[in-house]
């Protein structure tokens, strides 16, 4: 089921090994003029268009792009109590590891009466994309909105797409999450259209709680979503931030012959279930574990729920197995994949891990699943992918922060350095830099 890439006696150089390795990953552009439209046509005509598009493409049309707060209220009502409290338990363990990610006011005094100041300041308002299709995900809920709230974010809104079976609203799973996290403003919209609503706004004419309601526009998206959703966000960048470009989710395994061949084939299966462009990698050194993470996965995909969707993953060119010399060039590899996840599941899994510079996230030893990671660990499960972890970050507290510097200089700091200004300024061709400095002394000279 999984292709073999031998790399066993070769030493590629790092621009070999990242056409060697398995990859897919989604063409944006070969979208874009799909997308383009869509976005141009809510820019200009707001909610109308968005309800318009979403009527096309999800066969459903809401009453209103707002979620009414009694139909979120019933959600939770609703829900099962024992997904409640794992929902509840999952955002406990996320705010204790977010609340850590606060960053705090840097000073440095560079002279006397010269402080440069690095204050930290919650974007103001965010819209965070929780997907539908082939699943459902409340766990998005909960990974988007805890550090957006730990960042102290004021305003946020989900968006979600609507649902033909439950009344046009979006899966109620994801309301009742939204609830317990005092999410007041849900937004019934979805894909490209969700995306363009967000960044330019409209006017909610036929809301239930309050018609006429004005629907902001957000500063800042993010959230994974399909093709289209990644294209809308590449087409609204710019007039608003956005956290990434995500693709099809991915995991990569760095195993040694001491690795139970079973959880090695129900650790790849669980990322596969999720879409049939996810990716799952194998690397190892051992031969003999490869062969028999080969039977294990006849027999689990067999009796696995989605095993048409896991086999056609399994089978595609961004899934297999690598094999390697050693752990040295199992490191080199997972290093040049770069991957969302990355389980190290090796001897002295631990020290292996400290060693790897490129992964969305990394789970160490047996008993650190990526599904762990996804719902319950505490850590945020939206992560770079498609080889991206080699320059971006997980979505964290950061992501909803910007760093501002407040520079104080009195007037004995700026005289003090006031010539090597003029002289810089005069250095680059820049001499109106070098006039506004003078201007400030020509009273008494300098």
């Amino acid at each position: 089921m999984l292709a073999r890439t031998d790399l066993r006696g070769a030493t590629p150089t790092l621009a070999e090994l990242r056409r060697a390795l398995p990859r897919g990953g989604t063409d944006v552009n070969a979208v874009l003029d799909t997308v383009a439209p869509v976005v141009h046509e809510i820019a200009e005509r707001g909610v109308d268009a968005a309800l318009e598009f979403g009527a096309r493409f999800d066969g459903v049309r809401p009453t209103s792009v707002r979620v009414p707060a009694a139909v979120i209220a019933d959600a939770l009502a609703r829900l099962d109590p024992t997904v409640a409290d794992a929902l509840r338990e999952s955002i406990t363990r996320a705010r204790k590891v977010h609340a850590d990610q606060r960053r705090e006011t840097s000073r440095t005094q560079v002279v006397d009466g010269g402080v440069v100041s690095e204050k930290w300041i919650p974007v103001r308002r965010v819209g965070l994309y929780v997907p539908g299709g082939n699943a459902v995900y409340p766990s998005s809920v909960i990974m988007n909105v805890v550090p957006a709230q730990e960042a102290g974010v004021g305003s946020l809104v989900i968006a979600s797409p609507p649902q033909k079976d439950f009344g046009g609203w979006p899966h109620p799973t994801i309301l009742a999450a939204c609830a317990l996290l005092d999410v007041e403003e849900v937004w019934a919209v979805g894909g490209a259209q969700g995306v363009a609503l967000l960044t330019y706004g409209g006017t909610d004419t036929d809301a239930a709680d309050d018609p006429g309601a004005v629907l902001d526009p957000v500063d800042l998206i993010t959230g994974p979503g399909n093709i289209y959703v990644t294209a809308a966000k590449r087409l609204c960048r710019g007039v608003v931030g956005i956290d990434s470009e995500a693709g099809p989710t991915e995991i990569a395994i760095l195993a040694d012959d001491s690795a139970d061949a079973g959880i090695l084939a129900s650790d790849l299966i669980s990322q596969a279930e999720h879409d049939v462009l996810a990716a799952s990698v194998l690397v190892t050194d051992s031969a003999d574990l490869a062969d028999a993470v080969d039977t294990a996965l006849d027999a689990q995909v067999a009796t696995t729920k989605h095993r048409e969707r896991v086999t056609t993953a399994l089978s595609g060119k961004q899934s297999g197995i690598v094999l390697v010399d050693d752990l040295e060039a199992g490191l080199a590899v997972v290093d040049a994949y770069a991957a969302e996840h990355l389980e190290i599941q090796t001897r002295d899994a631990a020290a292996v891990a400290d060693r790897v510079h490129n992964a969305g996230a990394i789970f160490v030893g047996p008993y650190a699943p990526v599904s762990l990671g996804d719902y319950c660990a505490g850590s945020n499960h939206v992560l770079p992918t498609s080889g991206s972890a080699r320059f971006a970050s997980g979505l964290s507290v950061q992501t909803f922060l910007k760093g501002v510097h407040v520079i104080d200089y009195d007037e004995a700091a700026l005289r003090d350095v006031a010539d090597q200004v003029v002289t810089l300024a005069d250095a680059e061709d820049l001499p109106g830099h070098g006039d506004a400095v003078k201007q400030r002394f020509a009273g008494g000279g300098r």
